[in-house]
């Protein structure tokens, strides 16, 4: 499968947004037995971090992999790496390694297509990453399905999110806040959530986990540990924390989180617990206003 996004994507829309936003599209189950190839303009003029969070979730649209065609950005991030090969070993790999993009002119099983300029900032409003909608939608209607299993799907995810159709995204308040995770735990999720947090104040309950050891050394190297402490965020050590209520880091039976992982199942961040998910920008305009909000409109005020 290549699902292929071009354009540019607008100012306050990540990858996050647009992986939610393919989900949505082919649903979560849209994937199955496929291995998904992200391609077009859009795709190509992401960082290796962005490339990472797309693939990363390919599994919650049923996908067996993602992937995205080696370029000049895969080897510049790749270069002096520990593990990269060195001196002529590394002109060898690069010659193999540019070989790998797809042909031209290769038939896939299936084509699907997006434009860049369409993807708003998303929020997911049930219990699958698939249950997701631009913040400036609403909650949608089961009545609207387009079958009776689907109808009572969406019926059971809004009885569990206590959410009622034809609710604004944006008026749904958050309790808590979670900026971490495989998904989005990297120095350029950190580093967007932080160009947000900077002379804010957070006012609800919001922690900051790096995804490894060595983003949170290179995160606090660039002074972003400081960002996040001054505007009220907890900065704790790397790992999965809340992403799947780990070491007691839970989401209270009836809260609601805006978080940055890649699941928002029942349950997933404890027994009762209401996930969103969001980009790390998204969830910092989630914390400073406790409510769902859309990232763009904190970016014009600055």
């Amino acid at each position: 499968m290549r699902v292929t996004i071009d354009g540019a994507l607008a100012p306050g829309v990540h990858a996050k947004d647009v992986i939610l936003a393919i989900i949505a599209k082919i649903s979560a189950a849209g994937g199955t037995g496929h291995v998904i190839e992200y391609a077009g303009s859009a795709i190509r003029a992401l960082s290796i971090e962005g490339r990472l969070t797309i693939c990363n979730m390919s599994i919650e649209a049923g996908a067996k992999a993602g992937m995205v065609a080696p370029d000049a950005i895969t080897f510049e991030y790749l270069k002096g790496k520990p593990y990269a090969p060195k001196g002529a070993d590394w002109d060898t790999a690069l010659g193999f390694w540019s070989a790998l993009p797809t042909d031209e002119g290769a038939i896939f099983d299936r084509e699907v297509h997006l434009e860049a300029a369409d993807i708003a900032p998303m929020v997911t409003w049930g219990t699958s990453p698939e249950a997701a909608a631009p913040i400036t939608g609403h909650v949608p209607d089961p009545a609207g399905a387009p079958d009776a299993a689907q109808r009572s799907s969406m019926e059971r995810a809004l009885a569990y999110m206590d959410l009622q159709p034809g609710m604004a995204l944006c008026d749904i308040k958050v309790d808590r806040v979670f900026i971490g995770s495989c998904t989005n735990g990297r120095i350029e999720d950190l580093r967007a959530a932080a160009q947000v947090a900077k002379g804010r104040k957070t006012i609800i309950p919001s922690m900051v986990v790096p995804g490894s050891g060595l983003v949170k050394e290179q995160a606090e190297a660039e002074g972003l540990d400081k960002i996040f402490l001054r505007a009220g965020f907890e900065w704790r050590e790397a790992g999965c924390s809340m992403c799947v209520g780990m070491n007691g880091d839970l989401v209270a039976p009836g809260e609601r989180c805006a978080s940055t992982s890649n699941r928002n199942f029942v349950g997933r961040q404890g027994k009762g617990a209401r996930t969103h998910l969001v980009s790390p920008a998204m969830a910092v305009a989630a914390a400073v206003s406790g409510k769902l909000t859309d990232v763009r409109q904190l970016m014009a005020k600055k």
